[in-house]
């Protein structure tokens, strides 16, 4: 039998909402993972009818009054959530009578459909990811070598032919066989190792911003909108610049190329900094995350495109190398981190997502 203190410790690292109702539907405990979904405090709302903490309907009211009368157990899916400061989400949950004495409590467990879609959402890039890179090491692999057969037989070549303008034509073919093979190993990635040292994440941002705007010269604004209390946290300072600038360079280009749009003459690139408590990165959750999201006014990302936005060699640019996403997609799975984007003509957001606690 576990003592008190054992119990509530269980209680309080539960990933769902938990809620305790007493007969009169009023809030007697709810734990962190409820906190965060009502974005409220289980001390200030103690007490409170739970209308108070979300809007409900009067049937779902009925249906807890009956609870506790009938002390008979319901579960219901797909319902309307909207806390007191007006979020909306779809949540499946539980009631579940307890008896304490002569009265009734009910408890609530409540999990919302937008996270078990998240988890699904992660894992399929995250797989996506993985196995791409199998594919690509063992074209890589395929390429590679024939390339170097080539390469080596133009440079034997070279040294026997009697007229050395012919040599001109030996040296487009190692040429063009070096610059495959760098391209290779583009795709591929670097496999070398970030060099992690305690860097503030608005540093990286600021470096970012100032190429930005060079580059730019006024034709793009650049909002920064920081949570300045963000501690420094261990991530290659380098690597992580490139990971932003790939995707704000991206952004920007999107914008130029679009001359009709409304983006165009006044377009605008959001830098926006914010922490996440309790967020699950892959299998793994994490007390605390950044939440670097990068937004623009551009005309958005094709619908058919969007699926393998974060592979190497697709690009919505006649011009583009299909790389940038690939490289940035890399860097911040090397860092624990997770990318995702979400797009319609006119808001673009790239959300980057890097724990606090490596």
């Amino acid at each position: 039998m576990l003592d008190e203190p054992l119990q509530r410790l269980v209680l309080e690292n539960l990933t769902t909402a938990t809620l305790l109702l007493d007969s009169e539907l009023r809030l007697a405990y709810m734990n962190p993972a409820a906190e965060i979904l009502l974005a409220t405090s289980g001390q200030r709302s103690y007490g409170h009818f739970i209308s108070d903490l979300f809007s409900e309907s009067p049937e779902a009211l009925s249906s807890l009054r009956q609870a506790v009368e009938e002390a008979q157990p319901f579960a219901k899916r797909e319902v309307a959530l909207t806390s007191t400061q007006g979020h909306a989400q779809i949540v499946a949950y539980a009631v579940t009578p307890l008896r304490a004495g002569d009265k009734v409590m009910l408890l609530l467990e409540v999990l919302p459909r937008e996270r078990l879609l998240r988890l699904i959402k992660e894992d399929n890039p995250l797989s996506k990811q993985e196995t791409s890179k199998m594919l690509m090491r063992g074209l890589a692999h395929e390429i590679k070598n024939p390339l170097g057969g080539i390469r080596g037989a133009a440079q034997l070549l070279a040294r026997e032919l009697p007229d050395p303008q012919l040599k001109d034509y030996t040296e487009v073919i190692i040429e063009e066989a070096d610059r495959l093979r760098n391209l290779v190993d583009r795709m591929l990635g670097s496999n070398k190792l970030p060099v992690l040292s305690m860097t503030n994440i608005h540093e990286v941002l600021e470096r970012v911003a100032s190429l930005v705007e060079a580059e730019s010269q006024g034709r793009i604004t650049l909002v920064r909108d920081y949570d300045p209390s963000i501690p420094e946290t261990l991530m290659d300072r380098e690597q992580m610049i490139q990971a932003v600038l790939n995707i704000v360079r991206n952004a920007t280009q999107a914008i130029a190329s679009c001359q009709d749009c409304p983006a165009w003459g006044c377009g605008r690139i959001t830098l926006r900094t914010r922490t996440l408590r309790q967020f699950v990165i892959g299998h793994t959750r994490h007390r605390l995350v950044i939440h670097l999201s990068i937004t623009d006014n551009g005309p958005g990302i094709p619908v058919d495109l969007q699926s393998t936005l974060f592979y190497p060699m697709v690009s919505g640019r006649p011009d583009g190398t299909g790389l940038g996403l690939a490289i940035t997609q890399n860097i911040i799975s090397q860092h624990q981190g997770l990318i995702e984007c979400e797009s319609q003509p006119g808001q673009t957001t790239f959300s980057i997502y890097l724990p606090l606690e490596q």
